[in-house]
């Protein structure tokens, strides 16, 4: 991550300076939902096998075209809401997360009636208001935030000159320590995949 973050920061500042290669039209923002997924194995805490639920909530997502073919995207949503169980002991914790992302994708027909991307980037989530539940009840519990790459794929389909309609897939790598009244216990492999849909509107 310390290689990948400053690739990033530099891609974003290097698109912010570059002059657009169309003059309207040049940014899209996105209004919908999407489906925070974890993989099936969230590894092992306390020596027990941890299961993260899903969660689903309204997203926004902002796109720079700095050429026709090229865009510099930011994702944020409303906080998701995991629980986290324990095999054997059910729901021990529940916790929130914001995952903002940020990346840079490649549009492969702009301007088509329906257009596929592929992206890549960075995502930063932050773990916050989690509490024990259960067999836990009263102890302290916390998830170290986290950094890691993240992928995206998708189409877009023209709806008119200034709408459209996305329907995206992401992965992002998710993964956070996670403490028991201040001890560690393990770790919280998270590495979801996301689905969203969302609705469009370039100025």
């Amino acid at each position: 991550m310390k290689v990948l973050l400053p690739l990033v920061l530099a891609a974003t500042f290097g698109a912010v300076a570059a002059p657009a290669a169309h003059a309207d039209d040049n940014w899209v923002v996105r209004v919908g939902a999407a489906v925070v997924a974890p993989k099936s194995n969230n590894g092992t805490l306390a020596g027990a096998r941890a299961d993260v639920s899903s969660s689903g909530r309204p997203t926004i997502d902002l796109e720079y075209m700095f050429t026709p073919n090229w865009g510099l995207d930011v994702l944020a949503a409303t906080p998701f809401l995991h629980d986290i169980s324990l095999a054997g002991l059910g729901t021990v914790a529940r916790t929130k997360e914001l995952p903002p992302t940020f990346g840079i994708n490649y549009h492969f027909m702009p301007g088509a009636a329906w257009s596929p991307f592929l992206g890549a980037g960075v995502n930063y989530t932050n773990f916050f208001g989690t509490h024990a539940t259960g067999a836990l009840y009263g102890s302290s519990v916390s998830i170290a935030n986290s950094w890691g790459p993240a992928v995206r794929a998708g189409f877009d389909l023209k709806i008119s000159e200034k709408w459209l309609a996305t329907v995206d897939v992401r992965w992002a790598y998710i993964e956070g320590d996670v403490k028991v009244d201040n001890a560690k216990v393990g770790t919280a492999k998270i590495d979801p995949i996301v689905f969203g849909a969302s609705v469009g509107y370039r100025f």
